[in-house]
């Protein structure tokens, strides 16, 4: 069992508001002690002992909106395009990617083909695939005509959506996903600015077909997330029981307050990575400024400021992750959802943080096992070259990270021989 000792610190634990000078002892897969100031923990401890050279030390972080599968698509009908074999690749290469920027565990938002989530995370999960430990979904379940639906009347096609109209086919769908071994159930509740026949503030599945699916869910074991824009869709999540409600853009003060009674039992996901990137960066790829006007797209991020703000000032648990693998958001720019909670909802670094961290641990349900630092907690770790309070884009790509430890294991990326030799650690075997 390999234990290291990292000295010579800044850890900040995913519990306070402010990092401090510490060590941090690893044993097997659990972190051991965490000492604040130098010379505290016995270096005999461990076979390893690390200079972390003043680095900063954190929780490895959670994408709490995870779409491993989304390998680059333009358009939502171009994943249903890609043939398995590739896609299945493809999914692997984004798991090891997200890996290697820091990212040790993800819950999946729903994967663009039935069993794609689920074969990488038992790869990730029986050591033969480096990834984050991972929570898999099923295709987002959708209704004719919803976000997800590509079909046209004179041509079938398929993207991300599984369709299934009626209490009966939405219980089937469930089921059909549950029997596959999916451990999230997703479902598009509300339309999107991205799709021309369901906006986002039409509310495409009825309260009726919500309930249904979420008792099948339940009734297995699993997580519930949903797409959910539209502020009457916000409402119907809460009614319905869901665990995870994604987007609410447009929630009204009735929504604002149904999420506020139930923010021990649920968590929010802005996803404001896909938004923002449309509004200031779509020119990349093609989209203009005009195109993203006529899409309403600046009226969205208005909605969207303000509902973060209020979401801040009551408490409601939120989590990063922004529908990261569109070529307007390409996979490995996760991290930048960070600074967005503070640029854009007023979030102090520490609560942003947090909800790269400790509140996706949360989620991923290891409460106070994962994404924090802290005796007994699962030692999934990070050693940064840079503060991110002062600065969150230091977790943004590889170059940063000095360190990146999942489950007590030290993950070596294929990058690191490139690395500056300033970022080298110092490791040394105490004497016995």
């Amino acid at each position: 069992m390999s234990a290291y000792l990292f000295r010579n610190v800044i850890v900040w634990d995913g519990i306070r508001d402010v990092p401090f000078d510490g060590e941090v002892l690893v044993e097997g897969n659990r972190i051991a002690a965490v000492a604040e100031g130098q010379g505290k923990i016995e270096p005999a401890r461990a076979a390893h002992v690390v200079d972390g050279g003043g680095r900063f030390m954190m929780p490895g972080m959670i994408d709490g909106h995870c779409h491993l599968s989304f390998v680059g698509p333009a358009r939502n009908q171009d994943l249903g395009e890609i043939p398995p074999e590739e896609h299945l690749l493809g999914t692997c290469r984004n798991a090891t990617l997200l890996l290697e920027h820091g990212f040790t565990s993800c819950f999946s938002a729903a994967s663009a083909k039935l069993r794609l989530d689920v074969v990488v995370r038992q790869e990730i999960a029986d050591g033969f695939l480096a990834g984050p430990r991972y929570r898999a979904a099923g295709p987002e379940i959708t209704v004719t005509g919803g976000l997800g639906d590509e079909r046209k009347q004179h041509i079938h096609a398929e993207s991300f959506g599984l369709v299934a109209d009626g209490e009966d086919e939405i219980r089937k769908a469930v089921r059909l996903c549950c029997r596959e071994g999916v451990d999230n159930i997703k479902f598009c509740v509300s339309g999107d600015e991205f799709v021309s026949h369901a906006r986002a503030e039409v509310v495409s599945m009825t309260e009726a077909e919500l309930r249904a699916g979420v008792e099948i869910a339940h009734d297995w074991g699993k997580l519930v997330a949903c797409h959910s824009r539209a502020a009457e869709s916000v409402k119907r999540a809460v009614r319905a029981g869901v665990d995870c409600i994604y987007h609410c853009d447009f929630a009204d003060e009735e929504a604002l307050d149904m999420l506020e009674s139930v923010k021990d039992r649920v968590f929010v996901g802005p996803a404001v990575g896909l938004l923002h990137n449309a509004l200031y960066e779509g020119e990349r790829v093609g989209l203009s400024r005009e195109a993203a006007e006529r899409m309403q797209l600046p009226r969205k991020m208005e909605h969207t400021v303000a509902t973060y703000k209020e979401m801040r000032r009551r408490g409601i648990r939120v989590v990063i992750g922004g529908d990261y693998g569109f070529t307007l958001t390409p996979m490995g720019q996760n991290a930048r959802d960070i600074g967005h909670l503070i640029n854009l909802f007023g979030y102090t670094p520490a609560e942003a943080l947090r909800s790269a961290t400790a509140v996706g641990g949360e989620l991923m349900g290891y409460g106070g096992e994962l994404g924090v630092l802290r005796a007994g907690a699962l030692a999934d770790i990070l050693l940064v070259d840079g503060n991110p309070f002062n600065d969150p884009s230091v977790l943004v790509g590889t170059e940063r990270l000095s360190m990146i430890m999942k489950d007590g294991i030290v993950h070596a990326p294929s990058r690191s021989s490139s690395r500056p030799s300033s970022s080298a650690l110092l490791f040394s075997v105490p004497d016995r």
